[in-house]
C-alpha cells in the first residue's frame, strides 16, 4: 500500500444511496489490508481489557477479524427479519451456515449470547466518516442492536472508506473508534 493514493472521498454526494455507491465502487478496487487492521485491534481491544468481542463474518470487501478468534472469545451475529429485523449473538464457532447477505452465520437454534456480556463491539460498514457515523448496507441492524451499549465501538474498514462527513439519520449509533490499516484512532468529537 505505500505510495498509494487515493483521491479524497467527495463531500457533496446528496444521500446515503449515492454514498454507497461511492463506498462500493471504492472498495471494488481496494488491497486486502485485513493484517494490518488486525494487527492494531490486537493491541487495541489488549489496550482496553477486553475479553468478550462481538466481531462481523466479513463479507468480501471488508477487512477481516477472524484472526483475532482464540486471542479473545469473539462472538458473532444471525440476522432475523421477523418480526422485526435484529441481530442476535453467538459463538464465533456456531457459524455454519451462508447468510442471505453471503457470510457465515449461526443457525437458528443456536444459543444466544446477551449484548450485556460484550466488552468490545467491531462493526463492519461500507464506509465512517472521521466522526464515527457508519454507513451501513441499510438494513439498520446495528442501529437496533446498539442503543444501550455500554461497552465500547469500533468501527473497521479501510482508511479509503472513512469520509470527512457522511448523512446521519436521528437513529444512527456511531461509534468510539475507527479501526484501519493505519491503526486504531477515537472518532473525532463534536458537531
Amino acid at each position: 500500500m505505500a505510495g498509494m493514493t487515493r483521491p479524497d472521498p467527495p463531500a457533496d454526494l446528496p444521500d446515503k444511496a449515492a454514498w454507497r455507491a461511492w463506498a462500493r465502487a471504492t472498495r471494488a478496487g481496494l488491497p486486502d489490508v485485513s493484517d494490518e487492521v488486525v494487527a492494531g485491534l490486537r493491541v487495541f481491544l489488549r489496550s482496553v481489557g477486553a475479553r468478550r468481542v462481538l466481531a462481523y463474518r466479513a463479507l468480501p470487501g471488508e477487512p477481516d477479524v477472524a484472526a483475532l478468534h482464540g486471542e479473545f472469545e469473539l462472538l458473532t451475529t444471525r440476522a432475523r427479519f421477523r418480526p422485526v429485523p435484529r441481530l442476535t449473538l453467538h459463538a464465533w464457532e456456531s457459524a455454519t451456515e451462508l447468510s442471505r447477505f453471503g457470510a457465515l452465520q449461526p443457525p437458528p437454534g443456536a444459543p444466544e449470547v446477551p449484548l450485556s456480556s460484550v466488552d468490545v463491539a467491531l462493526l463492519p460498514a461500507l464506509a465512517f466518516d472521521v466522526r464515527g457515523v457508519r454507513l451501513g448496507y441499510g438494513g439498520g441492524f446495528y442501529d437496533r442492536l446498539l442503543p444501550g451499549f455500554a461497552g465500547v465501538t469500533v468501527g473497521v474498514t479501510v482508511r479509503a472508506l472513512v469520509a470527512a462527513r457522511l448523512p446521519r439519520d436521528a437513529h444512527d449509533c456511531p461509534v468510539a473508534w475507527l479501526a484501519t490499516e493505519a491503526g486504531v484512532t477515537a472518532a473525532l468529537t463534536g458537531p
